[in-house]
């Protein structure tokens, strides 16, 4: 809850007031699933032929990868001994009740990579649905694992599949601060950035090649734009005062940022190559407007703001004009997002001194509170815009989940001990 609290006035006053947690490994996440969905296909994943002798079990990645969306429910496949060529025996999938049959393939080739291979059947209709191959070096067979789980999500729900992008976060051991680039489900953590300063606020580009955050490295917050695939960086923002809550515009080309260069915190526009070096401000007003997030169309900016008397969440025009409130339940709203299809607002609201992760219908206006935690932070949705990733706190301990929209399916993505925060989910891939 204070962890919360801290990042937004962290936003707001640029004092970081942080607590030391002992040093620990962040290299290998687990993933477990929680709950029931309303309507999950029961899918069977055999165990993939060759799979014994690879260094990643494919099936098993990309079980956890769906049954993780909360779209499907896994189906005890036995040692059916399948591969992508057989057409195997429908009636002992029909009597468990499955509804898709997954069954593949690894071979390791001359050349040491390794051939992946898959096809998804329709058990009900005893129909070949299509199948996939990849070719991979070995650090990319968590990445073919990812894909495959696309291709059968896309296949099955109509909707394309978000396994094979990637997150970000921060972590915090000790006196060090790390800026981390994962797979969606938590694996592969690289690090980006080691700092012994505060890294907050970092934000994917819409290419997915590039990450805005704010450090503190010059004893004050700044804000750069960082080259995921190199690591080169570029100081975009170092104006008086402070530099704050980067977000892209859908186009790539500019960032809403909050600065106090003219007094207080509010909200602008500049160039995120940093070649134009006056920002456009976006409202005149005595009030502190934080944390900007663009709808997908970039005509419309959400952000916090106090000018009701307390943190709310106001829209305005990217072209400016007078803001609109948002958030009227609750007297504490804070770190808007947005779904890329535009149809969710998901916040972070202080209910009875606990800050709990809602979702709100942008046409209706309905919010629901989707979880039962107290310290919840940091919403992202999935490019896709069927799921959501946040930091929270279990049990006393920092934790990375993931939640379908309405809270019936979550999935912890945890490192072993330490504080885990900001995660932003980024694009799909071009």
């Amino acid at each position: 809850m204070k962890k919360t609290l801290n990042k937004f006035l962290l936003l707001l006053s640029a004092i970081a007031t942080l607590c030391v947690v002992p040093p620990t490994v962040f290299a290998q996440f687990r993933v477990e699933v929680s709950g029931v969905g309303l309507t999950q296909v029961p899918i069977a994943i055999a165990p993939f032929k060759g799979e014994e002798a690879s260094p990643q079990k494919i099936s098993a990645i990309v079980q956890a990868d769906l049954e993780r969306s909360g779209q499907f429910r896994g189906v005890d496949a036995g040692s059916a001994g399948l591969d992508e060529v057989q057409r195997p025996d429908f009636t002992n999938f029909r009597q468990k009740n499955a509804d898709a049959l997954v069954a593949g393939s690894i071979t390791k080739l001359a050349d040491g990579r390794y051939d992946v291979r898959v096809r998804l059947w329709d058990v009900v209709r005893g129909q070949d649905q299509g199948g996939q191959s990849h070719a991979v070096v070995v650090g990319d067979l968590r990445l073919a694992a990812h894909r495959i789980s696309d291709f059968i999500y896309e296949k099955l729900t109509g909707d394309k599949g978000a396994f094979s992008t990637r997150i970000s976060y921060v972590t915090k051991a000790g006196t060090m601060f790390n800026l981390w680039v994962a797979d969606a489900d938590g694996e592969n953590a690289q690090s980006a950035l080691n700092s012994p300063e505060p890294i907050i606020s970092p934000a994917w580009s819409p290419s997915g090649t590039q990450l805005a955050y704010v450090s503190f490295e010059a004893r004050k917050p700044t804000i750069y734009v960082h080259e995921v695939a190199t690591g080169k960086r570029r100081l975009v923002a170092n104006f008086k005062g402070s530099n704050s809550a980067p977000a892209w515009a859908p186009d790539g080309k500019t960032l809403a940022v909050t600065l106090s260069r003219d007094g207080g915190s509010q909200l602008y526009l500049m160039d995120a190559a940093g070649a134009n070096p006056d920002p456009k401000r976006l409202a005149q007003s005595n009030s502190i407007d934080t944390e900007p997030a663009f709808s997908p169309d970039g005509a419309t900016i959400y952000f916090v703001s106090d000018r009701g008397g307390s943190p709310q969440i106001y829209k305005v025009a990217r072209a400016g004009g007078t803001p609109e409130r948002v958030t009227f339940t609750g007297t504490y709203n804070i770190s808007p997002a947005i779904s890329p299809d535009g149809r969710w607002l998901a916040y972070i609201s202080r209910v009875s001194g606990a800050f709990k992760l809602h979702v709100m219908d942008l046409k209706s206006g309905t919010a629901n509170a989707v979880t039962d935690s107290n310290a919840d932070e940091s919403p992202s949705f999935s490019p896709n815009s069927r799921l959501l990733i946040y930091a929270t706190q279990i049990q006393g301990r920092e934790a990375l989940m993931t939640t379908t929209l309405d809270g019936k399916i979550k999935a912890r993505l945890a490192g072993q001990n330490g504080d885990i925060r900001e995660p932003d989910w980024g694009p799909f891939q071009k």
